[in-house]
């Protein structure tokens, strides 16, 4: 297809491009199909489906790269498989089998191998799982039948000209209820985020930072990613709660901390009334790896960060160098982190 070629790599943004094939998959009589790479990127639904009435869907997110000596691989996407399977249970909806999940991701990839950019641009292949529930549903139940589907988009660098450090604010809004589904990757946590975002969008910030919904005291995350300190002695930090989606960027770049840099990594309870005694703070997912934060406002009060608003703070741009490495063959991986695909 001439538009491969025609791709201005560099100059993509995070957005969606169709591409040639996805893989589809349908859940009937209480088992899967074996599923199939389709052409059809449109999807026709009753309009009493589950997932219409009762929002009965969840995604997962992540990416494949062409490393510096020109295999494409994926990063660690059996842990999207495992985190989606937790999903899956918490919403009431049939796992789909984890290594059946890696197999599919496998033929997306191949079966799109001519979007995933070159090595050096920024741009990556986004890979975008998900699962909602497709039959007619009027009570409030699960649905008997689901759709199981993975479709790829490249995607640009989620920074251009580098990564600036964002200004964020404590949110008055609470992400997850105490025992609620904050740590699901389930489409309703996000629709809920969607009236903070834009608040804060109106009022000049770029991100929320959710306190614990049960006491709003400590620092749990942002409406699309983890968050990671560094305190003055130079360990990294991240809370811990059982209300906050387990980022895999998080837990790779806390084991990288520790392993490839030589740092103190710790997950524990973070209260808000520390965060002045940090010294440097970042936001962490799928989509930017890290985003550095220079500014947190609560209510008026502004903390910022010794790191300052020009770039990243020196352990945060360690981090992100060596785990970005590994991601692109730079940097030799842990055993398991790169699925090569071709």
């Amino acid at each position: 297809m001439e538009t491969k070629m025609n791709i201005d790599w560099a100059n993509l943004g995070f957005g969606y491009l169709k591409t040639d094939y996805r893989f589809v998959t349908n859940y009937k009589d209480g088992k899967w199909d074996d599923g199939e790479l389709s052409t059809d990127a449109t999807i026709t639904l009753s309009e009493s489906a589950g997932v219409l009435q009762y929002a009965q869907t969840c995604f997962e997110g992540l990416k494949a790269y062409r490393t510096v000596d020109g295999h494409v691989v994926c990063f660690r996407p059996d842990l999207n498989a495992q985190r989606m399977a937790d999903s899956c249970r918490r919403l009431e909806m049939p796992v789909y089998p984890v290594e059946k999940f890696v197999e599919a991701v496998e033929k997306v990839v191949k079966a799109n191998i001519d979007y995933v950019p070159p090595y050096g641009t920024g741009a990556t292949l986004y890979l975008r799982p998900y699962m909602f529930g497709s039959n007619n549903v009027i009570g409030v139940k699960p649905a008997e039948e689901y759709q199981f589907r993975i479709f790829a988009t490249p995607v640009g660098p989620y920074f251009k000209g580098g990564a600036k450090p964002i200004t964020v604010r404590i949110s008055d809004f609470d992400r997850a209820a105490p025992r609620g589904t904050g740590h699901i990757k389930a489409g309703l946590n996000y629709a809920m985020s969607l009236h903070a975002i834009v608040d804060a969008h109106n009022q000049g910030f770029n991100e929320n930072i959710y306190l614990d919904p049960a006491t709003r005291t400590k620092i749990e995350e942002t409406g699309g990613a983890n968050i990671i300190f560094v305190t003055k002695d130079n360990k990294v930090i991240t809370p811990k709660s059982n209300t906050i989606l387990p980022s895999i960027t998080r837990r790779s770049l806390m084991y990288v901390a520790e392993h490839y840099l030589g740092l103190k990594a710790e997950e524990r309870e973070i209260r808000l009334e520390e965060v002045k005694d940090f010294k440097e703070c970042a936001l962490c997912g799928t989509a930017a790896v890290l985003s550095p934060v220079g500014k947190i406002v609560d209510h008026g009060k502004e903390i910022l960060l010794p790191s300052g608003m020009n770039e990243m703070g020196e352990i945060t741009r360690k981090l992100y160098d060596t785990l970005t490495g590994i991601q692109m063959g730079r940097i030799e991986a842990p055993q398991g982190w790169l699925k090569v695909i071709e």
